[in-house]
């Protein structure tokens, strides 16, 4: 999900690394933090496979900076892995959030409803966080007012996104 962001934010504009580590970690580093361990050995991936370019440029107080922007290559990448998305980019929320923040770049609205259809279909399945003899427990079913809290939140949460899936889907194939 870090190279989805990386390609994500640089469609969008040039950046140089402190930028784009900040618009990542606005996006989910409350829940992924991204470390410079992480960040830059992936910068550097992306440039040696020329889907992204470097350039130094003066900095307007500090030292010179890099640059970072997207190649066409790096474009069609992006594009790609909006399309296809691996499974655990739909079942996974936080993937699917990363993957939805991005989708709007797709420039099909019928590919756009196809990832979404997707994850409308992982979340039309049966599933909780606790299970009893092989079966989801419900929210009423669960034992203690902490697990009946997680059970209650996911169910409404879980509510409104295929609320706005159906909505989505009908604007995007309307």
């Amino acid at each position: 999900m870090l190279e989805l962001s990386i390609l994500g934010f640089l469609y969008e504009e040039p950046l140089h690394g402190y930028e784009l580590k900040a618009r990542i970690h606005a996006l989910n580093g409350h829940i992924r933090p991204v470390s410079d361990g992480a960040l830059y050995p992936a910068i550097t991936r992306l440039v040696k496979a020329e889907l992204i370019d470097q350039r130094t440029e003066p900095g307007s107080a500090a030292a010179p900076r890099r640059v970072l922007s997207l190649t066409e290559a790096g474009r069609a990448e992006l594009l790609a892995r909006l399309r296809n998305p691996k499974d655990a980019e739909i079942t996974d929320g936080q993937r699917f959030f990363t993957l939805l923040a991005f989708l709007r770049h797709l420039p099909d609205p019928a590919a756009q409803a196809a990832v979404l259809r997707r994850r409308q279909a992982f979340l039309a399945t049966p599933s909780s966080f606790f299970y009893r003899d092989g079966e989801p427990v419900r929210a009423e079913e669960a034992p203690d007012l902490f697990r009946q809290g997680m059970l209650r939140i996911a169910r409404a949460t879980g509510a409104e996104e295929r609320k706005w899936l159906d909505e989505t889907i009908g604007s995007l194939e309307g």
